[in-house]
């Protein structure tokens, strides 16, 4: 493998994460190279001598793959194939067979396979190419470059049709989610990968229904979970809700990644309070936290209600939590700070909801379905004026209601 330089992560870090990378996609990593250069060599990524170093490490331990920590170009892949003779893949490709590999469901399979013909497509060569830049003539045309072009043409029409696909199951989600346990609030699970989401959702669910088994898959590895789950948490003295894990971060998230699963991750979009969960034992805590926080600014959600849930307390001695927002400390294994938290969901939840008693007219009916959707009615009456409703909405989506308000109804009375 080799390792680049970071400007926040050190060598050891990134050999260290590239390394559990390629483990978990089944590698058996035989040794790491370095390399410190203030920009990537235009044709090889690294420079010539670190080019022979790689060639003589590979005929010492006869390697028969690459893998860099940088995005390599197409021609800088070409280039190194042709020089060292093995097969040679970047970080993105690296994580692309991971997320090939955990992919269970449909929509994870056509997530998928959407990341992975993106990143190939721009990397489709052969001698077609080549000829074509001869500018035609006797002995430039042939049936390599026919094949070329109608491969190409196959994977584009293959992506447009994964993204209608997509597009049909991300409509029968919201179709499903708008039906689901009587509008709860719904929670989302975000954070590094391998921070321990899997289990707090375990442990949540074997709360709220401790003679049911139900397994989610946990393993100490990278990306263990990519297909989301959605349950209801239901644990007595709290608030119920719907939960939802989400497929975990990582630094620099390939962009092919984060475009084809943007289906997935929208309903962390929807969700009313996002449950970050992060490594409290992981040295590089602040780095984790950023790589998250770069995602989550990325899918315009970085001012939605948070908790930052300091998980594995048991492995020792926990990180200050200054500057964190909202921290708690838990240990999903064992079950401590599990009700502290909830008493925490239980406070933003009362935070984000207003309560009131509106006369909405018959012609804003719209308001009437809006306070439905998004709030719980308590009780409705119907009157000469209107519908007198009286319940509780999300804060962010009763700003049409304010004027319809009960009390400024009767104070504009008494005005008049």
């Amino acid at each position: 493998m080799v390792v680049e330089t970071d400007q926040q992560w050190s060598m050891k870090d990134i050999g260290r994460e590239l390394s559990e990378l390629a483990q978990t996609a089944g590698a058996n990593v035989v040794g790491i190279i370095e390399q410190q250069r203030d920009k990537p060599h235009p044709a090889f990524f690294v420079g010539t001598g670190k080019l022979e170093e790689i060639r003589k490490d590979i005929s010492f331990y006869d390697a028969n793959l690459v893998v860099f920590s940088g995005s390599l170009s197409p021609a800088q892949q070409r280039n190194l194939e042709r020089e060292l003779d093995v097969r040679v893949i970047d970080r993105t490709q690296l994580i692309l067979d991971i997320f090939a590999q955990r992919a269970r469901t449909r929509e994870g399979k056509l997530q998928v396979e959407l990341a992975q013909l993106t990143y190939l497509l721009p990397r489709l060569t052969g001698k077609g190419q080549a000829l074509s830049r001869l500018g035609g003539g006797i002995g430039t045309r042939g049936p390599g470059e026919t094949k070329l072009e109608a491969d190409r043409r196959r994977i584009r029409k293959r992506i447009a049709d994964l993204k209608n696909d997509i597009e049909e199951v991300k409509k029968t989600r919201r179709i499903q989610r708008s039906g689901q346990k009587h509008n709860l609030p719904l929670i989302a699970l975000v954070g590094y990968t391998n921070a321990g989401k899997s289990t707090l959702l375990q442990t949540l669910m074997h709360m709220t229904q401790p003679d049911k088994q139900e397994q989610v898959y946990i393993a100490n590895q990278l990306f263990a979970t990519l297909d989301p789950l959605m349950r209801l948490i239901s644990i007595k003295g709290h608030d119920s809700f719907l939960i939802t894990d989400t497929v975990g971060f990582i630094r620099d998230l390939p962009p092919t990644l984060i475009a084809a699963f943007k289906a997935t991750l929208e309903v962390i979009q929807e969700a009313d309070i996002l449950l970050h969960v992060v490594d409290g034992s992981e040295e590089n805590l602040d780095l984790h936290l950023a790589a998250t926080r770069e995602v989550l600014e990325d899918l315009k959600v970085i001012n939605k209600p948070t908790i930052t849930v300091l998980n594995k307390a048991d492995l020792g001695s926990m990180p200050s939590s200054r500057g964190i927002e909202n921290p708690v400390q838990i240990s999903a294994l064992n079950q401590t700070g599990i009700h502290q938290l909830l008493t925490m969901i239980d406070t933003l939840l009362l935070e984000s909801k207003e309560k009131g008693t509106w006369l909405i007219p018959y012609q804003e009916m719209q308001l009437v379905d809006l306070l439905h959707q998004h709030g719980q009615v308590i009780n409705s009456e119907y009157t000469p004026e209107g519908i007198l409703i009286k319940g509780e909405i999300e804060k962010r989506k009763s700003k049409n209601l304010h004027q319809y308000t009960i009390l400024e109804h009767i104070n504009r009375e008494e005005r008049h």
